[in-house]
């Protein structure tokens, strides 16, 4: 969990495979993309709809709903590679609940499925604390507000 810049640039690809019409600019979604990575890595990040959203997450996580961000690590050391898909209905759904911008959740999602590449979790308070500390700091340098400000919030961490 360095905080150390990557020496190189990381490699961030990025796929709309969703149908939704307010999904950020890939541009965007690399500039958060690269705030949050502290290694070098090797990166997709796909944006899916409600059904491949579901299908993942029952097929990695036998739960059968779409969530808002799922991870898959495949190297967990330098340079990291992995996956991050991002759910749009389940994020815009949840935008408008936490009364924040699209832009902003979505920032959120990639910070925090980033920082879950980079080792970072919240099995526990005190790891959980750490690790929504850095996703605030990163956020904030983009002008948005803390994400965990209202209770409506729990539902990234699971809390």
């Amino acid at each position: 969990m360095s905080e150390a810049k990557p020496k190189r640039a990381p490699q961030i690809a990025v796929q709309n495979a969703s149908t939704a019409r307010n999904v950020p600019t890939a541009a965007r979604m690399r500039q958060w993309a690269r705030a949050a990575l502290s290694v070098d890595a090797q990166v997709t990040i796909r944006i899916v709809g409600q059904t491949e959203g579901r299908l993942l997450n029952r097929s990695y996580r036998r739960k059968d709903y779409a969530t808002n961000v799922l991870t898959f690590v495949f190297r967990d050391r330098a340079p990291l590679q992995g996956d991050l898909a991002l759910c749009a209905p389940v994020i815009t759904r949840e935008a408008r609940a936490q009364r924040k911008t699209v832009a902003a959740h979505y920032a959120h999602m990639i910070v925090h499925g980033l920082l879950h590449l980079q080792g970072y979790d919240h099995e526990n308070d005190r790891d959980a604390a750490v690790m929504e500390k850095r996703e605030r700091a990163l956020l904030a340098r983009f002008g948005y507000p803390d994400p965990y400000k209202s209770p409506e919030t729990s539902a990234v961490h699971g809390r």
